[in-house]
């Protein structure tokens, strides 16, 4: 049997069950689900891993659910400025944006710096005028308007808190949205490929920058060992570089991809504050979805095609 294999995640960190009716629950499924859909498609046919995950990724993106393209946050000065990367195991060469604003998909970006400028990183205004210059669809501040992500920033504008859209006040706190999101994959030529994406902390200042489009700490791949997109507390994923860190375990430790994931979520990123998550996938076609928090969207599916979403626990 081919072997091949597809995990989407949506956000993680702390979820009210309470908050979640079958309603909501059922959008966000059904979300995941069209994701998983779109990238196993790209699978199904014999494409290649970073092909399916950017077509994951972009489908999470264009949907309102989730703080990445049309559902990203606010920053302080009341724009979306968005960060995304995407790594190809089989050469480790990657492409990725931070700061970008106006790009409907900033994956389909990171995607051409990765194929198209000989760089791995561009950021802010750079990677605008790359983006026009590449033809990579723009679309005006209207269209990531969001009446919540409006509110929610209302509640921090002027002052210097800011929030991580993933952690909930309340349980009252009922149309709260979750993070970043990301894919890993591995095709049916053995490969593997990671991406990930997001609109970073609703209210951040000095143009933040999270661990996203930092190739080794929210995204990895290597065909050595695995591929890895992380979700949760930034700051603190870059300190572990806990993508890396994954691979790292199973390549130097020999620790299997599920014991390697548990480490690096259970141990090392706690004591770094590192509320959050991550989704993994190793070169034998094995799945870890973990995370250290109450819940995380998230989704998988394999060479029998049976679609798996999830939230809690």
């Amino acid at each position: 049997m081919e072997r091949y294999a597809l995990a989407i995640h949506g956000g993680a960190g702390t979820i009210p069950r309470t908050s979640m009716t079958p309603e909501r629950e059922k959008a966000y499924r059904d979300a995941l689900e069209t994701a998983l859909r779109r990238g196993h498609a790209v699978l199904v046919a014999g494409g290649a891993a970073l092909d399916a995950v950017q077509a994951a990724v972009q489908m999470l993106e264009d949907s309102p659910h989730f703080n990445a393209g049309k559902g990203a946050v606010f920053n302080a000065d009341g724009q979306h400025e968005m960060d995304a990367s995407l790594m190809n195991g089989a050469d480790l060469s990657a492409g990725a944006v931070a700061g970008v604003q106006n790009v409907k998909n900033p994956v389909q970006l990171a995607r051409r710096v990765m194929d198209a400028s000989g760089h791995v990183l561009i950021s802010g205004l750079g990677a605008f005028e790359f983006a026009h210059k590449q033809k990579i669809p723009l679309e005006d501040d209207q269209y990531f308007f969001d009446q919540f992500r409006y509110e929610q920033w209302q509640e921090t504008v002027g002052t210097d808190d800011y929030k991580l859209d993933h952690s909930a006040d309340s349980d009252a706190d009922k149309e709260r949205k979750f993070g970043t999101v990301g894919a890993v994959a591995l095709d049916k030529h053995g490969n593997l490929a990671a991406a990930t994406s997001t609109g970073g902390m609703t209210n951040k200042k000095w143009q933040r920058i999270g661990d996203s489009p930092i190739i080794g700490a929210g995204t990895y791949a290597n065909n050595a060992s695995c591929a890895v997109s992380c979700t949760g507390h930034g700051e603190s994923f870059i300190r572990a570089v806990a993508a890396h860190d994954v691979h790292a375990l199973m390549a130097y430790k020999g620790l299997s991809l599920q014991e390697a994931v548990r480490v690096v979520v259970h141990e090392k990123l706690p004591p770094l504050d590192g509320d959050g998550g991550l989704i993994a996938v190793d070169k034998d076609g094995n799945v870890v979805l973990d995370f250290n928090c109450s819940g995380m969207y998230r989704g998988h599916v394999g060479a029998d095609g049976v679609l798996h979403t999830a939230i809690f626990r």
